[in-house]
């Protein structure tokens, strides 16, 4: 969809300069006319109206809702507000449905509206004559099947069950992937309103607020005698354990958000590149992964485990700083020292009964 940026860019003038050569002597009769479609006024879908020029002339509060925080629809033309949400394979089928009347002037596909500010809205998208009689109908309905949610929750259902799996193994760990996920997005939320950090935007900190508990996932195909040893491991232990970096890779590889995968292979990277499974240094590591590092060892601080007691929150928050550009990304550290009353809240309030 991105890589068709620019040619939808050079597209859009052409069409809309193409159309709006028509007369528009129909415009206000068809805006008259949008009374025949009161059904659709005040129906849970969102809907709209466009003229043959791909003009919108009416969108229903379903649709002005769903949209809000998007672009405004009234008086837009239709590729104007929606064309970076459609493939240009798309834009170019809606055009010919609409002007020569292809597959009886209907189109059904997807599409994906995306802004800084708001999660992506995924939907299916119906277009169809609003005169089903007319031979050569000149407004069209547009009908959005909002399935965010819906496929957002089928997805992340399907990786639930194998994160419920690896904790099945991992018994020592409690609510600790809880908290990372709250200490993760808590942490992108901040840098969401610094500069130098655009590419964090509303998707960002939705997805790592849930995909940060995936981190150590690839512990499913660690030994067992390993993983819940007491006492320390044994050089050829440790590079076995390491091991739980790729394949958590791995098994995250099919998660559509890359951002899944980056956090399993690369929480364990560090900043002046001592870390594993790759030795990455500094901005070659994932942000995300640079992020949830973080969040993950802050909690391991405030625990208790088999081989150390568990630290208060100025205790953990002071080791953290000291491996400021040793362990940690400097800046994400700055920033954490900035919040890090807000790490000891998330601590409290989520603590392992």
């Amino acid at each position: 969809m991105a890589d068709a940026q620019k040619d939808l860019e050079d597209l859009e003038p052409l069409d809309i300069e193409e159309l709006d050569d028509e007369p528009d002597s129909n415009e206000e009769e068809s805006i008259r006319r949008i009374s025949v479609f009161n059904p659709f006024l005040n129906s849970i879908f969102p809907v709209l109206f466009i003229n043959k020029k791909m003009k919108i002339l009416f969108a229903n509060d379903a649709c002005k809702n769903l949209f809000t925080g998007f672009f405004n629809l009234a008086g837009n033309y239709f590729i104007d507000a929606f064309g970076r949400s459609f493939e240009m394979e798309d834009i170019r089928t809606i055009r010919d449905t609409i002007l020569t009347g292809r597959n009886g002037y209907s189109w059904k596909g997807l599409a994906r509206v995306k802004s800084r500010k708001m999660v992506s809205v995924q939907t299916r998208v119906y277009l169809f004559p609003a005169d089903t009689d007319s031979k050569q109908p000149e407004e069209f309905i547009v009908m959005f099947d909002d399935v965010t949610e819906e496929n957002k929750k089928l997805l992340r259902s399907v990786f639930m069950s194998l994160l419920e799996a690896s904790k099945l193994k991992d018994n020592d760990t409690g609510k600790h992937i809880t908290r990372v996920n709250f200490y993760s997005r808590r942490l992108a939320e901040e840098l969401y309103n610094r500069t130098g950090y655009d590419r964090i935007d509303a998707d960002f900190i939705d997805n790592i607020g849930f995909l940060a508990s995936m981190h150590d996932v690839g512990k499913i195909g660690t030994p067992d005698d390993i993983l819940n040893k007491e006492g320390p491991l044994s050089d050829w232990e440790w590079t076995v354990m390491r091991e739980h970096t790729k394949n958590g890779a791995f098994i995250l590889s099919t998660y559509p958000n890359p951002m899944a995968k980056e956090i399993a292979l690369s929480h364990h990277e560090r900043w002046d590149g001592s870390g594993y499974p790759f030795q990455l240094e500094g901005i070659m590591i994932p942000l995300a992964a640079r992020i949830v590092s973080i969040a993950d060892v802050y909690d391991a601080l405030r625990m208790e485990r088999s081989y150390k007691p568990p630290f208060d929150h100025a205790t953990a928050a002071a080791k953290m700083i000291e491996e400021s550009g040793t362990h940690f990304d400097p800046a994400l550290i700055e920033v954490f020292a900035a919040i890090d009353q807000d790490f000891d809240r998330l601590f409290e309030e989520n603590k392992d009964g």
